[in-house]
């Protein structure tokens, strides 16, 4: 059996890089087990190659350097997600720069120590790819909307909000009554989110430290968050609770509610203007159809500038609001974005770029995230005019429910006459 000692860190605390260190010096293992997986842990190899070249002086080769992102293939994927993901680590950063820690520190110092000393390093964290789809694809819609909210809004007013965040603060977060304490405030919040970042990491992170206590190992050191230090004590204690690996590496089933939704309105706006056609109020039919085309074209193109798009863009996208709306497969924002990205070409230092950025202007400076904002904005702009639309249909046509009511038998009459006619 392999001794265990579980080191529980801040992400963004020098106390918790020196426990690190401490803990190797006592333990002296001859394994150390880091909360990453492949993908994060070769993200801070690669910064931590960046730091040491620059201290020397070295230039990165042509091999080295990264290419310019393909929008296209980004917004093929879900956008949505990368932006969420992107602010959330500009508010972790944000935090530790108040602190004068980078994030992920205390994980570039246990991988130092163990190529210091020759150390075998074991990665026991899931793929953030997956934990992040299983996170946004479980989420209910409600729990989606309100952390889009809540991460614009401290994105917003992180560079105030953050400068009183000082190194106690962020000290108490290994504090096991402070933990309980924000891991049942974000249950209560998301429980669905809070389940896939939370208690199925815990979960894998257990299975990853019962397999190394049943290794050749003599003595190892854990190194993993302290938020997700009590859950990996309680599945230590029942085992039998554990999850499988297999169930914990399962993406979410999707399922197209947006088109499935998107092909509803398309349905009822058809149904709606036929029937408007077959009633004979041609006025009214005329208005219906100006209100769909502007209604769309001006939240579009009013959310799309908001966020700082190309007017350039924001024309695309109040241009094919109307259309696009009426296709659950198309979207205005990927139009609006193709646009942004023309006028504002990505480069490729963007995604260094975004993962440094130290203020709000720095993030909207960057062109690769302006573009996937702006594909996003344009989105949801035009889908909230395509709800006002059917919410506001009556009041803006200048007709009460009863009249509309009329209208809509007649043309629905009329409508099924002509259709039995040709029968």
């Amino acid at each position: 059996m392999t001794e265990i000692h579980i080191v529980g860190t801040a992400h963004v605390s020098q106390k918790s890089i020196d426990e690190v260190r401490e803990k190797v010096d006592a333990v002296d293992p001859d394994v150390i087990a880091i909360e990453l997986d492949p993908g994060r842990f070769a993200a801070l190899k690669q910064q931590m190659r960046e730091a040491k070249d620059l201290e020397l002086g070295i230039l990165p080769t042509d091999e080295a350097k990264p290419v310019a992102p393909e929008v296209k293939n980004l917004l093929k994927g879900n956008f949505t997600l990368m932006l969420v993901q992107w602010i959330l680590a500009y508010v972790q950063r944000k935090i530790g720069m108040n602190v004068g820690v980078e994030p992920g520190a205390e994980m570039k110092e246990a991988i130092k120590i163990a190529e210091e000393r020759n150390i075998m390093v074991l990665l026991i964290d899931r793929n953030i790819n997956t934990t992040l789809a299983r996170f946004w694809g479980n989420m209910k819609f409600l729990e989606k909307i309100k952390l889009v909210w809540i991460l614009i809004s401290s994105m917003v007013g992180t560079d105030d909000e953050t400068e009183g965040i000082d190194t106690n603060m962020v000290e108490s977060l290994t504090n096991p009554d402070m933990i309980e304490l924000a891991l049942t405030e974000f249950q209560k919040f998301s429980p669905t989110g809070a389940n896939a970042l939370i208690t199925e990491r815990d979960a894998y992170l257990t299975h990853g430290i019962i397999n190394l206590e049943h290794s050749s190992f003599e003595r190892a050191v854990v190194v993993v968050g302290a938020g997700h230090l009590p859950g990996i004590t309680r599945f230590r204690e029942n085992p039998k609770t554990l999850p499988t690996m297999k169930s914990l590496n399962e993406l979410p089933k999707k399922y197209p509610w947006g088109k499935i939704l998107g092909s509803v309105f398309i349905a009822m706006f058809a149904v709606i203007i036929l029937a408007i056609a077959f009633s004979g109020a041609t006025d009214l039919l005329i208005w219906a159809i100006i209100y769909w085309v502007v209604l769309n074209g001006v939240f579009a193109g009013v959310a799309t500038l908001l966020v700082r798009g190309h007017p350039l863009s924001a024309a695309t996208a109040a241009g094919l609001a109307w259309m696009t709306s009426l296709n659950p497969f198309l979207a205005c924002g990927w139009f609006a974005a193709i646009v942004e990205a023309k006028m504002r070409p990505p480069s490729a230092g963007d995604f260094k770029a975004i993962a440094k950025a130290e203020t709000i202007h720095d993030m909207f400076s960057v062109p690769l995230f302006k573009i996937l904002l702006v594909a996003a904005a344009a989105n949801i702009g035009s889908t909230i005019a395509t709800i006002a639309f059917f919410v506001f249909l009556t009041p803006l046509l200048g007709v009460d429910l009863d009249m509309m009511k009329e209208i809509l038998i007649t043309g629905f009459t009329n409508l099924w006459a002509f259709l039995t006619g040709w029968i």
